[in-house]
């Protein structure tokens, strides 16, 4: 349903982050270091504010407003809701590394809203415009947080991979937005879709326009090969900024693509899908065999992440709403896990160190058993073993594949999980099997602990009981 007046209440949430952001830069320039608490808890303040107020929107269905270029619905409920989640359980891991590295600083907070804020415009978008202004909103803030250990020639240099090849990605989709503009005279999706629905635009034309935003899509979402600013920037940033890049920002680049490609090019899926056939079979094998040869767990875990992009695509390649839904519930269960595994790889750390070495991790069973198995937990499900909630994201992507007779597909994605297991068994038997070099306790503070505990049983819980992650995707596009 269309709304052409300007409904200030559907862009309640934008509204009060954005002014809580303001509230949090402005109070943290009183704010001398040590009491830089009064910083991350006004931080959590706009999280949970924001959560109350985007928790009744979207209820209702599908309403436009701002001219139709702003869009509330349930799948944008579900993906703020869960991106507010995260970045609250990002928060609270990040302040024991920004504690122990000397970065305990106002610019973290800030710029993780102000990435937020760009999530959530990009979430909502129903416009050319809109989406592409959501996406600069989130990169330039991403830019900024990299680089935020300004002492780090490693930070520094990753931030200028990612800024130059982040500006060129988005100069070749706003130029793909251009001539998709021009060929079928409209900014906003449903009039891109109409409009192709319709004939009006020129075949050639509007493959070269998709090529060019599938080529944006795939910078974002880190799909091979698009892919090369990622392992970089992953080892690069601060493992706080790691923890973030690696979780909200997943969220945001499924959201692009289901406005972009699912909503707005629909009528030229069979174009678009043919496509990402090929990204996401080169994501899955080039993701899981470069992962194996790695010895930084932030660099092999980026490897992970483009092998999990791959299953991503695979949903929407299906072409079905039930593929649809699988990559949905795929994209929230890996957030979920990765949040758990960057939070262990923080845990481990202390004062002036990084425990980013695989063999950080051996002998982890002996100095904490507790959290050598929520690590195992967590590596588990990455695997895709049951009853682990990865394995019934795999499950729902494969069984969609299925159903729309990509069954080849299918088979690919498995013999290719079969050889990513590799990397994640390699860690459980360093915490298992070998001689810790460092017998040090592990310190962390009790919320810490009790945080991460839970966001790894998390990963248990929602393989046993997943019925109702599931339901909430299935309602997501029920409109």
């Amino acid at each position: 349903m269309q709304n052409p007046a300007v409904n200030y209440a559907l862009a309640m949430p934008e509204i009060a982050l954005a002014v809580g952001i303001c509230v949090v830069m402005v109070i943290d320039l009183f704010v001398r270091d040590r009491a830089r608490d009064i910083t991350y808890l006004l931080a959590l303040l706009t999280v949970i504010v924001t959560a109350w107020l985007t928790a009744p929107i979207g209820v209702e269905g599908r309403v436009e407003t701002f001219s139709g270029s702003f869009v509330a619905d349930p799948l944008s409920r579900v993906l703020k809701l869960f991106a507010l989640a995260v970045i609250a359980v990002v928060f609270l891991y990040s302040r024991k590394y920004l504690r122990e590295h000397d970065l305990y600083k106002g610019e973290f907070y800030t710029l993780s809203l102000f990435a937020l804020l760009g999530v959530f415009v990009l979430i909502s978008a129903n416009s050319l415009l809109t989406a592409y202004l959501g996406l600069e909103l989130m990169s330039l803030a991403l830019y900024a947080m990299v680089a935020f250990d300004r002492d780090s020639p490693k930070a520094a240099e990753a931030a200028m991979k990612y800024f130059v090849l982040g500006a060129i990605a988005s100069g070749v989709m706003l130029f793909g937005m251009s001539i998709i503009y021009g060929v079928t005279g409209s900014l906003q999706l449903n009039g891109i879709s109409a409009g192709l629905d319709a004939g009006q635009a020129g075949y050639l034309s509007v493959m070269l326009g998709l090529a060019f935003i599938l080529v944006g899509v795939a910078f974002k979402l880190g799909a091979v090969p698009f892919h090369m600013w990622l392992p970089d920037v992953y080892e690069g940033s601060p493992t706080a900024v790691t923890l973030f890049i690696g979780t909200v920002p997943k969220l945001a680049g499924f959201a692009m693509a289901i406005r972009l490609l699912v909503e707005g090019l629909g009528a030229a899926s069979l174009d678009w899908r043919a496509m990402m056939v090929v990204l996401a079979v080169l994501s899955l094998g080039f993701g899981n065999i470069v992962a194996i040869a790695q010895t930084n767990i932030k660099r092999m875990l980026g490897y992970s992440t483009i092998a999990h992009v791959g299953f991503i695509l695979l949903g929407l390649i299906a072409g079905t709403t039930e593929g649809l839904q699988a990559s949905l519930y795929y994209t929230i269960i890996y957030v979920i896990t990765a949040a758990a595994a960057f939070g262990a790889v923080i845990l481990l750390g202390r004062q002036g160190y990084d425990a980013e070495l695989l063999t950080d991790f051996k002998g982890l069973n002996t100095r904490s058993p507790w959290f050598a198995f929520m690590m195992l937990l967590v590596m588990a499900s990455m695997i895709g073993i049951p009853p682990f909630a990865g394995f019934y994201a795999k499950w729902a992507v494969l069984a969609s594949l299925v159903g729309a007779g990509e069954t080849w597909l299918a088979v690919i994605a498995v013999l290719f999980s079969v050889i990513g297991a590799f990397y994640y068994l390699r860690v459980i038997r360093l915490m298992y099997f070998e001689e810790p070099d460092d017998g040090s306790p592990i310190e962390a503070n009790s919320d810490v602990c009790v945080v991460l505990s839970l966001n790894s049983l998390a990963v248990l819980f929602l393989g046993l009981f997943p019925n109702a992650l599931l339901a909430l995707c299935a309602a997501a596009f029920a409109v």
